[in-house]
């Protein structure tokens, strides 16, 4: 039997050793001027506490001469940081002393220093206890939570509000002044509540609004208008569902813009509306890292073909995982990916131009062993691209060794062999892969995907889980 009768007093010893002016061997020195404060503290307490706060430590060590270590934590406010340094020590804080902006600082701060615990605490108050600050500044709290892929709790309240309320960002006064990404992520969402000509027309007005010479109407523009559109509009078009639209939407509402579609995008949808029996190749795919082109190559290598052969089957392509939607994280994806079947994992390294991938046939598991944590399969593959314009420049590596093709590990993200694609955050499943964790080596694989052995982090990945087009 665990009893916790004890935890208030060790919190209320070691808040006394913070205070203590004694025993301290590191000062902390938090803000910019004229607003900066120097903290006393323990390294020791810090290093198990912060991994972000580890990290420096771990290049800041203790000179010979007995100087006390000293760091900088210039983006951090000192009253922000003793709050958050006595939550810290103590492993309390009580939030219902402090206004709803110190709250949001508190968050920031936290986010910056690894905080999990905190983060994931921060944002069940705000959910459960500030729901109504929450929906006043949605556009803010949304946009915050997309820019950082820890604040995903309050992503996912901002996205079910949006489902239900689409108006809240659309509809606001400040709706041409969110980033590109929050209005890619607006256009993805699957169970918004409202028509496709009403998010176009939402679309046009977001980037007429980010040219200030722009006319609102498109009968005035010049070949260079329509190419400035073109360019402004350019990621966020190709998410765009123009196959829902009814003929008359589309040709009141999206042929006065043609010359800022994408021509194969143009034409497939004109074949759509003047021909009813007429299928598109499915493809525009729903993906921020690949084209169609890499879809046709793929689907040839899942029926093992070569590049020159006749394409047999054009696989259909469902996106199951967002990177960028989802999390990074490898609880948020054996949660949404375990017991899929048949998917092919797709990985944008950071800081390159470089496409990574993988096949899987069989299902993702979440297992935790020592031992038999491994999927057993001949028909899996992994590969790359060094980048996403020629898709002739790739490598397709089969695997070798069948008892050890799917790697199992719950702390993984999609991996495959003994680390010939290793996705991972770190040590536990609730680390990024943004952190630079990732690697590939040549083990169960035929063949190395990448030219080098050293590790990576994951700007963007998706999975997706395919099926014949018949």
């Amino acid at each position: 039997m665990t009893d916790n009768k004890f935890l208030p007093k060790l919190s209320q010893n070691l808040l006394e050793i913070l205070d203590d002016e004694e025993y301290y061997d590191i000062t902390i020195e938090v803000g910019n001027e004229p607003n900066v404060k120097i903290f006393h503290a323990h390294m020791v307490i810090l290093n198990y506490r912060s991994p972000y706060l580890r990290r420096i430590l771990s290049t800041n060590k203790k000179k010979s001469d007995e100087t006390l270590t000293h760091i900088k934590l210039p983006n951090i406010l000192p009253e922000i940081f003793q709050i958050i340094l006595r939550y810290i020590y103590g492993g309390r804080i009580s939030l219902v002393e402090y206004d709803i902006l110190d709250i949001m600082k508190i968050l920031v701060a936290a986010n910056e220093l690894c905080l999990q615990e905190l983060i994931l605490h921060l944002q069940s108050f705000l959910i459960e206890n500030k729901k109504n600050w929450v929906n006043q500044n949605f556009n803010l709290i949304y946009q915050m939570s997309l820019e950082n892929d820890t604040f995903l709790d309050l992503q996912k309240f901002c996205e079910k509000l949006l489902s239900k309320q689409p108006e809240k960002i659309f509809n606001s006064p400040d709706f041409t002044s969110i980033s590109e990404k929050v209005l890619i992520s607006l256009i993805q969402l699957d169970k918004i509540k409202m028509s496709e000509v009403q998010i176009w027309d939402h679309v046009l007005k977001w980037g007429i609004a980010q040219n200030p010479g722009l006319s609102s109407d498109s009968s005035s523009y010049s070949n260079e208008d329509f190419n400035v559109l073109k360019n402004t509009l350019h990621q966020c078009i190709p998410y765009m569902k123009f196959f829902n639209l009814t003929p008359r939407e589309f040709l009141n509402n999206v042929i006065p813009y043609r010359q800022i579609l994408p021509y194969e995008l143009y034409i497939n949808s004109l074949k759509l509306f003047l021909n009813s029996n007429y299928r598109p190749s499915e493809n525009v795919i729903d993906s921020k890292i690949i084209t169609i082109k890499h879809v046709e190559l793929i689907s040839k290598w899942i029926d093992k073909l070569e590049i020159t052969d006749k394409l047999e089957n054009l696989y259909k392509f469902k996106l199951i995982l967002r990177g960028s939607r989802d999390g990074f994280m490898a609880e948020q994806f054996h949660e949404i990916c375990d017991n899929q079947s048949c998917t092919v994992t797709i990985i944008k390294v950071q800081e390159s131009n470089e496409i990574l991938g993988g096949y899987n046939p069989i299902e993702w598991k979440n297992e935790n062993k020592n031992l038999d944590n491994y999927g057993i399969t001949e028909d899996s593959f992994i590969f790359s691209f060094m980048n996403k314009e020629n898709i002739e420049n790739h490598i397709i590596s089969r695997v070798k060794f069948a008892n050890c093709a799917i790697n199992y590990w719950n702390s993984y993200g999609p991996s495959f062999g003994i680390g010939d694609l290793k996705i991972h955050g770190g040590y536990g499943g609730k680390k990024s892969f943004k952190n630079k964790s990732s690697y590939c080596e040549k083990r169960s694989y035929e063949k190395m995907i990448r030219n080098t052995a050293n590790s990576f982090s994951v700007k963007e990945y998706e999975v997706f889980q395919i099926t014949k087009d018949n």
